[in-house]
């Protein structure tokens, strides 16, 4: 099992003090958060990790209320894909 933690303005995946994945984001607007960023080592690859990331997320901007800009490409990708992200995606 996947141990997801949330850092300042992050979600992240480590293992013995060393960051395998990582999603960041920023307060852009009183409403709204940029994710700017995903990142993924080459150890947890083909695990969906970056997916996971994702949906930590969506789940903090549902919890708060926010909406979210995706940037970082593999954050848009996973928006344009998929439906279930149209609540929080700010347009």
């Amino acid at each position: 099992m996947l141990d997801i933690q949330k850092g300042e303005n992050s979600f992240f995946v480590e293992e013995k003090g060393e960051k395998l994945a990582e999603i960041t984001f920023f307060k852009s607007d009183i409403h709204e958060i940029t994710v700017d960023h995903t990142v993924v080592s080459d150890k947890l690859r083909g695990q969906k990790v970056g997916s996971a990331l994702l949906e930590k997320v969506v789940a903090f901007a549902r919890e708060e209320n926010l909406k979210i800009v995706p940037v970082c490409s593999f954050v848009l990708q996973q928006f344009e894909k998929q439906a279930k992200y149209l609540d929080v995606w700010a347009k």
